[in-house]
């Protein structure tokens, strides 16, 4: 394919990507939890063949049309050590959570943290996928899990489980 024609679908690949990140954002204002995680779980249905088969054959071919680092969006700056947990949910039920949607094959982080979340229904806060995403990157950076990229771009990184018998998660 001709570079301008590829950056004409470049372009509109992005101007898609950002829509449906607009529609994740109003997604997880649904209030009912079932509709909301069946609406997340479509959309990235959506988003992860966008950002990693079509964006990703894109820049193959066209190199030169991919984006900066930089200029990759940062879904979550939140820290571990900065989290409060509602009374109602434990560390080591997050941790449950979390290992339990995660395989020895790498998954997207995005993919991960909205299955967890389905996972740990008690974890009723505002800001729960950022909670589960900040608590990934702490078991990635202890050792107990493996991520790939920066784990704080959800749609950019995957994490899997350590190989059997690595980082067994005690309680925290």
């Amino acid at each position: 394919m001709n570079r301008k024609l590829a950056a004409e679908i470049h372009s509109h690949l992005l101007d898609a990507a950002a829509a449906l990140r607009q529609a994740e954002y109003a997604a997880q204002r649904l209030r009912n939890p079932q509709e909301r995680m069946g609406v997340i779980n479509l959309l990235i249905n959506v988003t992860m063949p966008l950002h990693f088969e079509l964006l990703r054959a894109l820049y193959s071919e066209h190199p030169g049309l991919r984006p900066p680092e930089e200029d990759r969006i940062i879904d979550c700056t939140l820290r571990w050590e900065d989290v409060s947990l509602p009374k109602s949910v434990s560390t080591q039920n997050l941790d449950a959570a979390i290992l339990g949607v995660l395989t020895p094959r790498l998954q997207k982080v995005a993919k991960m943290i909205t299955d967890a979340a389905d996972r740990c229904k008690k974890l009723r806060s505002k800001n729960r996928f950022d909670i589960i995403g900040a608590r990934i990157v702490a078991l990635a950076e202890a050792g107990f899990i493996e991520g790939a990229g920066d784990l704080r771009m959800w749609r950019y990184s995957e994490v899997r489980l350590l190989p059997s018998g690595a980082g067994q998660v005690t309680a925290h």
